[in-house]
């Protein structure tokens, strides 16, 4: 079931439902501070793929899980520093490239294994960069599921 809902907040959810009164499936979720995410619920929480949008303009297109960035995504800050690879518990954390504002990434190139939102080894990783690319991509070209008209 899809419907809308306003907490006490501000905040809004529009989208799908599961039968406990959970967000779960497709929906959109404006805070009350303008953020907003829009794409896949678990029991209430982010979970799958989806996109995120601050106040500020920063964005996280990519996979989520327990309502973080989790999987594989592409971060980009206000400022326009980037982000490419893979997350964990909400933090850039696996194999990744960082990219400044200005298109290079740095000497030598921050490329390789993060933890805790650090680079701590350069090492190539070009297929993962390029795979979290391709998950973000889905991320903001999910469509949610069409309501069944033939009734």
């Amino acid at each position: 079931m899809q419907s809308t809902f306003r907490y006490p907040d501000g905040s809004e959810y529009t989208g799908e439902w599961n039968s406990d009164g959970e967000r779960h499936g497709f929906g959109q979720f404006l805070f009350s501070d303008q953020a907003k995410y829009r794409g896949q619920f678990e029991h209430g929480l982010f979970s799958g793929l989806g996109c995120i949008t601050y106040p500020d303009g920063s964005k996280y297109d990519g996979e989520l899980s327990q309502g973080r960035y989790n999987g594989l995504g592409v971060f980009i800050r206000c400022d326009g520093m980037k982000y490419e690879g893979q997350l964990q518990n909400g933090l850039i954390c696996g194999l990744g490239l960082l990219t400044f504002a200005d298109g290079s990434h740095g000497l030598p190139r921050n490329e390789g294994y993060f933890e805790n939102n650090k680079l701590v080894r350069h090492e190539k990783c070009s297929d993962i960069i390029r795979k979290a690319i391709i998950c973000a991509e889905k991320a903001k070209n999910q469509q949610p599921p069409q309501e069944n008209r033939n009734t």
